[in-house]
């Protein structure tokens, strides 16, 4: 059952909706139906310009800025072939012809002088190129309307599209140039252009473009190549690096004869394109190696870069620690010059020691934690910071330390604390004449 969106569609055109949606991925069917129905429903055109957007390409309905046209049409080595009109035959064609030539020289030399005369007085409108894509579609559907469908596959781009492509895909670029008010502009596209042989060779060999010379864009193209008359074919490939027009074809050329031409043009000049692609190739592999070392290179760059700042890493962490050990030895040596001042400042704020003769002396005897022994007389009255002072003066004595009686086992508080703000004398300590007291390391705790 058909969607919302195709019923009144016709079944060929449902189909060709379907197929477009299949080739192309888009998801949308209004998107398909909408670029269908933009170029006429016919399919190749559609896929054409989607792949060409898809490959970067502006779509012809969103046509770039124009600019100027760069196509070599100075080369001498150009083919030409040119086919003229039939002479008459017998007596009734001479007799016709003679007749009607009067009517014709006038016909046309009025023609022209009015045309002339018509440039005076306002500017040729074709001059003017204002929508190149909306000229090339116009003259489409007038071409299809007249001719009908089966026909070469137009490109649906400007002219410069049109030899950006054939440039980049190093293709053979067929112009044609419909003239509308030339008398064989009807039998050519009816029996020759229309051919399915010619359709057959200029789809699967070549891009084509074709425009009317009534529509700007085909007035301009016709002021770049110069054509001489009606119909009138131009070959044109990338040859020297350059787009060139290698062949033109004038007259009312049969499709035998347009297809023999058409092949003797290309089969002359493919070793033009057999060369460029070679080049293009031996371009693209060196700018990949070139690519590639500077990629190595850079990666070389990088590796090295990497190594030197680890080693600068390296040297910076060695510094900081150098540094760090260094300012822990300077700590540490005034750390040491200073508990060095610090007991000889105890040393010499000491009271003097009594006589073993002083009823109120006390004498205590010291282990320190290396094992030895110091004796030492203080007087009842003395307060037991002054045990603490007269030990921290000692050399071998550690720098942080408390002081234990044994009998009972306590530690005596010689430093100021918040229990004892003002240490005990000896004698308010518990202390006897003749004492032995345990000093306890803790610089370590």
């Amino acid at each position: 059952m058909a969607a919302p969106e195709e019923r009144d569609l016709t079944q060929e055109q449902t189909e060709k909706l379907l197929q477009f949606q299949d080739l192309t991925g888009i998801e949308s069917m209004d998107q398909c139906r909408h670029t269908l129905e933009q170029h006429n429903w016919n399919i190749e055109a559609a896929v054409q310009d989607r792949l060409n957007e898809q490959e970067g390409v502006p779509s012809v309905f969103n046509p770039p800025p124009s600019r100027p046209l760069q196509v070599n049409t100075a080369d001498h080595r150009i083919y030409s072939y040119v086919v003229s009109r039939p002479q008459p035959r017998g007596l009734l064609g001479w007799g016709y012809y003679l007749i009607m030539l009067p009517f014709r020289f006038t016909y046309y030399t009025i023609l022209d002088i009015f045309r002339f005369a018509l440039r005076f007085i306002r500017p040729d409108p074709r001059s003017r190129v204002t929508d190149p894509v909306g000229d090339i579609v116009s003259f489409m559907h007038s071409f299809e309307e007249k001719y009908g469908r089966a026909h070469p596959v137009f490109y649906q781009g400007t002219y410069s599209q049109a030899l950006n492509d054939a440039k980049r895909e190093l293709r053979f670029l067929l112009v044609y140039l419909h003239g509308d008010d030339h008398q064989d502009s009807d039998e050519f596209c009816r029996n020759t252009l229309c051919s399915p042989e010619v359709i057959s060779l200029i789809n699967t060999r070549m891009l084509f473009w074709a425009c009317s010379t009534n529509k700007p864009e085909g007035y301009r193209v016709s002021q770049a190549l110069r054509e001489n008359t009606y119909p009138f074919l131009a070959m044109i490939m990338l040859k020297d690096r350059r787009m060139t027009v290698v062949g033109r074809l004038e007259g009312l050329i049969q499709p035998d004869d347009l297809i023999n031409q058409l092949t003797f043009i290309m089969d002359a000049n493919q070793t033009y394109l057999v060369s460029e692609r070679l080049e293009r190739e031996e371009r693209n592999q060196t700018q990949v190696l070139r690519q590639q070392q500077d990629e190595a290179y850079l990666a070389s760059l990088r590796a090295d870069q990497e190594k030197e700042r680890k080693k600068r890493e390296e040297r910076e962490r060695k510094r900081r620690k150098e540094e760090e050990v260094q300012q822990q030895k300077l700590a540490e040596e005034r750390r040491r010059r200073n508990l060095q001042e610090e007991k000889e400042r105890k040393l010499e704020c000491l009271p003097p020691e009594p006589s073993p003769d002083d009823p109120e002396s006390v004498k205590i005897i010291f282990k320190l934690p290396n094992d030895s022994r110091v004796e030492r007389r203080f007087h009842f009255s003395q307060s037991l910071t002054v045990i603490h002072d007269f030990l921290f003066s000692l050399k071998e004595s550690p720098e942080k330390f408390q002081i234990e009686a044994n009998f009972p086992r306590r530690v005596l508080p010689c430093i100021p604390s918040e229990e004892w703000p003002n240490p005990p004398t000896l004698q308010e300590a518990g202390l006897s004449h003749t004492e032995v007291l345990f000093v306890q390391d803790l610089t370590d705790e």
